[in-house]
């Protein structure tokens, strides 16, 4: 007899989808991709997506639009009516809901209605700013929302004597999406019965910024004052574009070494390149125009410097990285490309995509459907969890720093030789005292952590380190793959160690391929996703986001995280996941690979503008900014008819606004020019408080530009205690963001104690494991444990 086939992760349990949009749809999507099944409660007109296409493409009457196609993968679709809904309810696990589908706004199927009436059930709610709070019925856009959370501005995006530019293809809706698909699996394991309230905003600034608030208060001035183009960044090469990055100084002096300018290594000040670069990018940009994208991708991997093609909708899928990694796949109803799943999980088993439903397609069998409730199961405690992080940087310490919040054991791996590259990123001199316990990003990452140091390099640091594996629950890493292959420590060999462990491999191209040893930052990964391609002025090359490709690729990875942890629970088995950044990336963008393959239209950056609203752009207010420059800015999007209304109203109905040309968002788009002119006139002549003032009441989609490090001025995230006030007995005392979801089960206090400081727990985890005081003693003086950076 042939083996039971592996049931996935969420088989059995029924998620009711009462949302619209891409983050609810891609929230349930992650869910059925796990193994849920996934209802979609509809009106009889059908969710908007349906009609959807962001090039504008004719969809016919009898057709669901691309992206529909790829969101509904695998779910069901019925037409709501009360007795069914409330049927549905009776069975399910957990509903995901949004304001703005006519049945989601019904008294009885509010989000603390459904809590209240249906206590068994998970229920999570996806909204701009949250259930509560000031601004709670605020209108917004994902534009808008980038511009309250600093996103915008605070990584100096774009060209000094340009505006500003925002991240394009709606990627904080995405995020936002995979945010909730992760709480609600974390809620589901902890027993279910519980609302998770989802603030899309603080989606934004956990996906979009660098801890700014942290920084400002830890170190009394902002990550930076002004805007400038990364170096090298991207750039033209003979035959097409090619992006170059460097995060650390040894990546700046190689670069310099490989075009030929070793004199411009500064070891005593390793970045002052940064502060020439209007004298040596003219320089490099000369050098990469002389040669192919081939040859300064085969120099610049020799040289060990992060680089990628920039890749579009047209050309991801040509990569023979991808091709080989089988990257996309074809829809199964429609036979467009789309991407694969993000993550890989063995043994445990992801449902492959099924196809999209038609319009009411199950509503007749879901009316006599009586699903067998496997009733409350119980749950697992986060706070027997032990984790071992041997992540550096963003996107492995923010996977585990979730685990960590919601009261897991969390152990972050480092050496002296070799500590967290955050910890070296804050600009903090290194003849201050303590200089490595004073980055507010590392601080920021790691809350609630235990810190050891184990040279690893070592055969005796080694066995250390085979002995704690054997402690763990779960084990995440993110270097390049070859790390622990030659070390000994594949998933085999952990395997052996602890069977039931659950293994998370986060490399930035995956286990295999031919970029798999590729070093991968979070700006490489937005070259190589489609990420940077959107972002940008339409005139001028593309302009990395610098900042989400390593948040999304840690919410992500704990969305296979959480599913492994569900399927151990179930059989008893280990799991390796397979997290790799860049598939994390390329589901975000999937919309470019989508519109190309469905209907062969390249999706183009357009600055501030976008295909969801019209008007939308960035505008200039009458003020300085807070360094006495001239980026003060306000972002403004209309989205509806009704929106334009509210705007025309506010404006006090000029002549030129009420034109008929006007009244539909094709004539606004055709005439986006005109409107840009007259709003950008309007707002030159007041601050932006005084616009947000007169457009915001009346329901007009409009945010200020904050400078990030004000994040923590905004009474909305206030209100929802979003920062925590920590004591760090190096840093001192200062705000930290938490998460973006408020759970009604708790946690209440989300940071219980600060980072913690270089092998601060050293003794205390080396004593668990039988280690004796001599021992312990013999392992400091050979240096492979320590208190300090190894000089």
């Amino acid at each position: 007899m042939s083996p039971s086939p592996v049931e996935p992760p969420l088989g059995g349990r029924l998620v009711v989808d009462l949302s619209t949009g891409i983050a609810g749809a891609y929230a349930t999507k992650l869910l059925a991709d796990g193994g849920a099944e996934v209802v979609k409660v509809e009106t009889p007109e059908g969710d908007p997506l349906r009609r959807w296409s962001a090039s504008g493409a004719v969809i016919p009457p009898e057709h669901d639009g691309a992206l529909f196609g790829f969101l509904s993968c695998s779910k069901q679709s019925v037409v709501a009516d009360p007795d069914l809904v409330r049927g549905l309810l009776e069975e399910a696990d957990a509903v995901v809901w949004s304001a703005g589908p006519p049945v989601a706004e019904r008294p009885e199927l509010s989000p603390r209605a459904l809590h209240r009436d249906h206590p068994r059930l998970v229920v999570t709610s996806i909204t701009p700013f949250g259930l509560d709070g000031p601004w709670r019925d605020r209108a917004a856009t994902e534009f808008t929302l980038q511009a309250w959370s600093g996103g915008i501005i605070g990584l100096g995006r774009g060209a000094p004597d340009r505006p500003p530019v925002f991240v394009g293809g709606r990627a904080g809706d995405w995020v936002s999406g995979a945010y909730a698909a992760a709480a609600t699996m974390a809620s589901l394991l902890r027993g279910g019965g519980e609302l998770v309230d989802l603030s899309m905003l603080e989606a934004h600034i956990m996906s979009l910024t660098y801890h700014p608030v942290t920084f400002w208060e830890m170190l009394d001035r902002p990550w930076q004052q002004s805007r400038r183009l990364n170096m090298p960044g991207v750039a033209a090469a003979k035959d097409g574009l090619i992006a170059l990055g460097c995060a650390t100084a040894q990546q700046f002096f190689d670069l310099c070494a490989m075009v030929g300018h070793p004199e411009w290594i500064d070891e005593k000040n390793p970045f002052s390149i940064i502060g020439r670069a209007t004298e040596v990018a003219p320089v490099i940009q000369e050098w990469i125009a002389g040669r192919t994208v081939a040859e300064i991708r085969e120099l610049a991997t020799a040289f060990r410097i992060p680089n990628s093609p920039v890749v579009s909708g047209a050309n991801a899928s040509t990569m023979d990285h991808f091709e080989a990694r089988r990257a996309f796949l074809r829809n199964p109803r429609d036979g467009f490309l789309q991407p694969a799943l993000p993550y890989r999980l063995e043994p445990a088993r992801l449902r492959p995509p099924g196809p999209a439903p038609r319009l009411g397609e199950h509503t007749e069998s879901r009316r006599t459907a009586r699903r067998v409730s496997g009733g409350q199961q119980d749950g697992l405690s986060f706070s027997g969890l032990r984790v071992l992080d041997m992540t550096a940087f963003w996107a492995g310490p923010s996977c585990t720093h979730v685990l960590a919040m919601l009261g897991a054991e969390v152990i972050h791996l480092e050496s002296t030789a070799r500590p967290d590259g955050t910890r070296l990123i804050a600009g903090v001199p290194p003849d201050v005292d303590q200089w490595w316990e004073r980055s507010p990003i590392f601080a920021g990452l790691n809350t609630n952590k235990k810190s050891l140091t184990l040279d690893i390099r070592t055969e005796r640091g080694r066995e250390v380190l085979r002995d704690l594996m054997a402690t763990c629950d779960v084990i995440v890493e993110n270097y390049t793959p070859r790390v622990l292959d030659q070390l000994g420590l594949g998933y085999e060999a952990i395997r052996a160690i602890r069977p039931d462990a659950v293994v998370v491999r986060m490399p930035g191209f995956g286990l295999d391929g031919p970029w798999r040893d590729n070093a991968a930052f979070a700006f490489v990964i937005e070259d190589a996703s489609g990420l940077t391609w959107l972002t940008g002025h339409p005139d001028q090359n593309p302009v990395e986001p610098y900042s989400i490709g390593d948040p999304n690729a840690g919410v992500h990875a704990l969305n296979g995280l959480l599913l492994a942890l569900e399927h151990r629970r179930r059989t008893g088995e280990g799991v390796l996941v397979e997290a790799a950044m860049v598939d994390a990336a390329l589901n975000v963008a999937a919309e470019q690979v989508i519109e190309y393959s469905a209907y062969g239209t390249l999706l183009e950056r357009a600055g501030n503008r976008g295909p969801t609203a019209a008007p939308q752009n960035l505008y200039r207010t009458a003020e300085r900014d807070e360094f006495g420059g001239t980026d003060s800015w306000v972002a403004i999007a209309v989205a509806t008819d009704e929106q334009w209304d509210a705007l025309r109203g506010a404006l006090g109905r000029p002549a030129w606004a009420m034109s008929p040309d006007l009244a539909t968002a094709d004539g606004r788009r055709a005439h986006h020019d005109d409107i840009d002119e007259r709003l950008a006139s309007w707002c030159a002549e007041r601050g932006a408080d005084d616009i947000v003032d007169t457009l915001w009441p009346a329901g007009v989609p409009v945010g200020k530009v904050i400078q990030p490090h004000r994040q923590g001025e905004l009474e909305q995230l206030g209100f929802r205690g979003f920062f925590e006030e920590l004591e760090h007995p190096v840093g001192g005392r200062a705000r930290y963001s938490t998460l973006p979801v408020r759970l009604s089960r708790g946690p209440d206090r989300r940071h219980t104690r600060p980072a913690p400081l270089l092998g601060e727990h050293n003794h205390e985890l080396l004593a668990e494991l039988g280690l004796t005081e001599r021992e312990i003693a013999a392992l400091e003086a050979d240096g492979v444990i320590g208190r300090a950076p190894a000089r």
